[in-house]
């Protein structure tokens, strides 16, 4: 570790957490109480922030941001490309005829802040020359000091929108989502009594996943520089056979990296609370405790922003691509999403006697109904061109949407659909037979590592979201149609005569008509594929043919009714969704071209030259079982040499396909899947045969034993 950074041995956690957030600690003690609470209302029930408000707790910011040091502010926002930005601006000004500067910071400036929009992607929402964009203070998220090189900065967490309006980032349609979901959410709480819920809270817990490399082996291979994965590589003799690796004790460099982020989490109020070893060599994973589903999805962010930073501090590059190991397992972001009421009842916690609670029943059945019916577009919310190579390959749930429950609701879902009920009992003591060891209420249902949507005790687990990903479009897909869901049971539930009746009717008839969506076998068996198909499930293997659903005229209909998105703002993100698939493939076909020409082929030819001129001595010598060994390597290099430079023919020729159709996305993007991608497949084939019988001093790359083993 730099020793510029602080010794964390001497930090007191307690003291640390959220050190370096303008929270609601820090709000009530510095602005004055009628500020405090007008504030406090805005951000709890959504009433309009007032200009006069604004301008003091900007003022009460600006000091504690200065005193902790910071020089200046940005207004942080997370644009279309899946990043997060931000603009710097000094506290500092010199009013005219001045000799001296003096520190400003406005309500004007703290809720509006203007980047340039055309910079960013759009999808057609603005032209290259209309610049105008705008930012706009979030208040649910709390500002924050973030630390780099340049010193602290203020970062103001805002929405970004274009100048008519249109949602230009993923935090704005997660808000509108929120409200979405909060509004049905409400009305169903009516129905069973709450009179004082006026909304409700969207929880979500995204556990990262990444592996961490040698940053020195990281800049030797162009692919992991440009693409964030390997290109090339054959699978080492040894990776994660032995199961030693998960819940393995830490390496001391990489315990040393993880305590930095640690504190480094905590100083800007990120909960983070568990860290292991996962699955795969060199391959970890972070967990924090959850949070509203806005400030987690910022939080996200800075995690996989801060594990770069870190890592790199520590002599190591982190690498958060969906598969950066062919082989071996990839990176996902579980993402556990619940709904809370104000007074902090969970929506979906069961209670003892699941069977009698009617209102968990019904946001039971929302749920199912919601990802039936929206299968595709949950599917959708988890594509991207990395996760192609890791949904369904045995380390992640399969492409196919299906629902986890477990025995003990799947029970009470049949109880529901048939009007009936059954004395069954779930759960028990788990005794260890061992005296000294004690026994435990075991949970009523288990796990089930191979489904996409597992409810895991009072709240669904989405295993399928990209470890490279922002949560907030996920969340977003899933709070909407699950706002869909409530609404259409609210509806029919508030004009019916009798409630007991029509709540059991409306029950019943979503299990019947939506149980399909269950299941609770193994998602990595052949036969699940079968029975998928059986029960009518799509089965969508890749992100091209996925992101259609964003443009469904149900999926506009939904997201226009509920207010989240615009049909022109569902097509901008289908079009970038698309175009980014384009560029991240091209990007790798052209990084796979550069280093098979300059390094892989020049380097396979010195080698069999060395052979051959081994050869042509032994030969002179006489040694015929010498020679015979040397004739067969140089055979073996030559031909996969040859067939290696005309596959790399090919995939020139389709790279070049493909840019001639530059202009229509889905036909490029139809391309680059069948044409670009099979293409790349083919000269990693005969890359990765060379790297077997190329002596390993000959071979330009580091390989991937050293590479997972480095660190």
């Amino acid at each position: 570790m730099s020793t510029e950074h602080e010794c964390y041995n001497t930090l007191d956690l307690r003291e640390v957490f959220g050190c370096h957030v303008f929270n609601d600690s820090v709000m009530k003690e510095r602005l004055p109480k009628e500020i405090y609470e007008a504030l406090h209302k805005t951000i709890e029930e959504g009433t309009r922030l007032e200009t006069e408000v604004a301008a003091v707790v900007a003022d009460s910011m600006k000091e504690w941001a200065i005193e902790h040091g910071a020089t200046h502010y940005t207004h942080w926002f997370q644009p279309l490309n899946g990043f997060t930005a931000e603009k710097h601006d000094s506290f500092l000004n010199v009013p005219l005829g001045a000799d001296k500067a003096i520190a400003e910071f406005s309500a004007k400036e703290l809720i509006k802040g203007e980047p340039d929009a055309s910079s960013f992607p759009s999808g057609g929402l603005r032209a290259t020359f209309e610049a105008r964009g705008y930012t706009a203070w979030d208040c649910t998220s709390p500002a924050f000091l973030k630390q780099d090189s340049s010193g602290l900065t203020l970062c103001i967490p805002t929405a970004f929108c274009s100048y008519n309006g249109e949602a230009l980032d993923k935090k704005t349609p997660l808000l509108r989502s929120v409200e979405a979901i909060s509004k049905q959410a409400v009305r169903i709480l009516r129905l069973f009594g709450d009179t004082e819920s006026n909304r409700v809270t969207i929880t979500c817990g995204p556990e990262q996943e990444y592996f961490l490399v040698d940053k020195e082996m990281f800049k030797k291979r162009p692919d992991l520089v440009f693409t964030g994965r390997t290109l090339f590589g054959c699978k080492p003799p040894k990776t994660q056979e032995m199961d030693d690796h998960y819940f393995g004790t830490l390496k001391e460099r990489v315990a040393a990296f993880m305590k930095e982020l640690d504190y480094e989490l905590w100083k800007v109020g990120v909960m983070a609370k568990t860290k292991h070893n996962e699955a795969a060599p060199a391959q970890h994973e972070l967990a924090p405790i959850f949070g509203t589903v806005n400030i987690a999805t910022d939080h996200n962010q800075l995690t996989m922003e801060l594990m770069k930073k870190i890592a790199d501090r520590h002599g190591m590059s982190c690498l958060l691509h969906e598969k950066p190991f062919a082989g071996i397992n990839g990176s996902g972001k579980h993402n556990n999403w619940s709904i809370n009421t104000p007074s902090g009842q969970n929506l979906f916690n069961p209670g003892k006697t699941p069977r009698e609670n009617a209102q968990f029943l019904v946001f039971l059945c929302a749920v199912i109904k919601a990802i039936d019916e929206n299968a595709e577009l949950i599917r959708a919310s988890a594509a991207n061109a990395g996760n192609d190579y890791r949904l369904g390959a045995l380390e992640a749930p399969p492409a196919i949407i299906s629902i986890f429950l477990g025995d003990e609701l799947n029970e009470v879902l049949d109880e529901v659909e048939k009007g009936i009920k059954r004395d069954v009992n779930f759960g028990g003591k788990l005794d260890f037979g061992v005296p000294t060891l004690p026994a435990f209420q075991t949970d009523k249902t288990d796990r089930n590592r191979t489904s996409p949507f597992a409810f895991t005790g009072n709240k669904f687990e989405f295993r399928m979201v990209p470890s490279s990903a922002s949560v907030a479009g996920p969340n977003t897909v899933l709070n909407t149609v699950v706002a869909e869901a409530l609404c259409e049971i609210a509806d029919e539930l508030e004009k019916a005569d009798d409630f007991k009746a029509a709540l059991g009717d409306v029950l019943s008839r979503i299990v019947k008509e939506h149980k399909r969506v269950i299941f609770d076998g193994n998602g990595y068996g052949e036969e699940w594929i079968k029975e998928a198909a059986r029960r009518g499930l799509p089965n969508i293997n890749n992100s091209v043919d996925s992101y259609r659903a964003f443009i469904y005229d149900k999926s506009v209909e939904i997201f226009e009714k509920h207010h989240v998105y615009t049909r022109t703002e569902l097509e901008s993100r289908y079009e970038i969704k698309m175009d980014k698939y384009i560029k991240i493939n091209t990007i790798e076909a052209h990084t796979m071209l550069e280093m098979c020409h300059k390094q892989i082929i020049p380097a396979c030819m010195r080698y069999s030259s060395v052979v051959a001129e081994t050869l042509t001595n032994l030969k002179a010598t006489g040694l015929p079982l010498d020679t015979q060994i040397n004739e067969e390597i140089l055979l073996e290099v030559t031909s996969n040499l040859a067939k290696l430079n005309r596959s790399v023919k090919r995939l020139e020729k389709a790279v070049l396909k493909s840019e001639t159709l530059e202009g229509n996305f889905v036909a490029q993007a139809e391309f680059v899947r069948d044409s670009v991608v099979t293409a790349m497949s083919e000269v990693r084939k005969y890359a990765d045969a060379l790297e077997m019988c190329v002596d390993k001093e000959h071979w330009p790359i580091p390989t991937y034993s050293d590479l997972i083993y480095s660190v």
